[in-house]
């Protein structure tokens, strides 16, 4: 059995899901003008091009971690059986939970993350649940926020932030679950 070690912030936190027509774009990289639509790194059926892609403000935490960090992320849906919520959330009030493994905390901890906040307007949704939004149009963005603890900020959006040495198996229990979830990265996840 592996050890998780698990950071919650108290039920006292700001809800960010009701702040969903908020898009974001966060990158290590400080100073972006202009996103240009760039192929897309990973396949759907969708996209007939190139796009810029954006996330929902309510699953902002999903990508607040170093680009390359692997990552499982999840939350419960009205679909989301009472073993689901039992076996994954156990006796946690966080609204959503993301796992990263224990070899990448110093990089989280030494990263700092660009958040550029995008305007809506040219920005239809692909993916409702991994909050996924593209447009085919270079996007100038309207703010950018520099984040540099993004431990903080992941705990601050009543996200669960837990670590493991492995995410291959919870990956796969997660990707079986009646959960929404995103498996991020996996092709750099160790073992």
């Amino acid at each position: 059995m592996h050890f998780i070690k698990k950071w919650v912030m108290p039920s006292n936190h700001q809800d960010s899901s009701k702040n969903s027509e908020r898009l974001f774009h966060v990158s290590e990289e400080p100073g972006i003008a202009v996103f240009e639509p760039r192929p897309s790194p990973s396949f759907f059926v969708e996209i007939t091009g190139d796009v810029v892609f954006a996330i929902e403000d309510r699953l902002l935490h999903n990508y607040l971690l170093p680009r390359d960090c692997p990552r499982v992320t999840y939350y419960q849906t009205a679909g989301t059986t009472t073993a689901d919520k039992e076996k994954f959330f156990g006796e946690s009030k966080a609204d959503f939970v993301v796992i990263v493994e224990s070899g990448w905390y110093e990089r989280i901890k030494n990263t700092m993350l660009y958040c550029y906040e995008l305007p809506g307007n040219d920005f239809t949704l692909l993916d409702e649940c991994a909050g996924y939004q593209i447009s085919y149009q270079p996007v100038i963005p309207n703010d950018i926020r520099t984040i540099s603890d993004i431990m903080a900020e992941l705990l601050s959006r009543n996200v669960e932030l837990r670590f493991t040495p492995s995410l291959i198996k919870i990956a796969e229990a997660v990707s079986k679950s009646t959960l929404n979830f995103s498996i991020i990265r996996m092709r750099n996840a160790a073992g």
